[in-house]
């Protein structure tokens, strides 16, 4: 049941620009490394822990009227390799995905590890919670969400209460374990 909700979700996002074999470009490498080399020390990795994966992320983060006030609800994004092919898919949880082999990392935001980015949801650290599967995903420690485009709630109050709305973003997620 839950695999299904998951092509649900990718078939929802290739509208977003991740579709069947990769019809967005990702970033270039050159892009991705330089964005890598201006984290801010609030969302680095600890010492002990080593990168194994980068993914270009694209989606919407959802909000949901409560109270008036927009509250974050989740994420829905594809997260793609460096040729631009879809290799994940991220949900609530927050939780990532692997569409190649079913391994999945589930993480919770690091207390105080966040880089606020103007414009953008902030850049976060995260650390996992649980792994399963023995692919992609096998044993990661820590995430990183980085430069992060768009995302934020909508300004001002909301007056429909439960009323939802999804605002685009991009991230470059990396995945990390530890290093033995």
């Amino acid at each position: 049941m839950k695999r299904a909700g998951l092509v649900l979700v990718a078939t929802a996002l290739a509208g977003l620009g991740f579709g069947a074999a990769g019809s967005t470009a990702a970033p270039t490498s050159a892009a991705l490394d330089a964005s890598e080399a201006r984290v801010a020390s609030a969302v680095q990795v600890p010492a002990g822990n080593k990168l194994v994966h980068r993914f270009y992320a694209k989606g919407v983060q959802t909000y949901t009227c409560a109270v008036g006030a927009w509250k974050s609800l989740e994420p829905a994004a594809t997260l793609a390799d460096r040729l631009g092919r879809a290799v994940a898919l991220h949900s609530r949880g927050p939780i990532w995905v692997s569409t190649a082999d079913g391994s999945a990392v589930e993480a919770a935001p690091v207390d105080g590890a966040r880089n606020e980015v103007q414009g953008a949801v902030p850049e976060l650290l995260l650390k996992a919670k649980s792994t399963r599967g023995a692919g992609t995903f096998a044993g990661v420690s820590y995430v990183q969400r980085l430069a992060t485009k768009g995302g934020l709630a909508p300004a001002g109050a909301c007056t429909t209460e439960g009323e939802q709305t999804s605002v685009p973003y991009e991230a470059l997620y990396t995945f990390s374990v530890p290093a033995v």
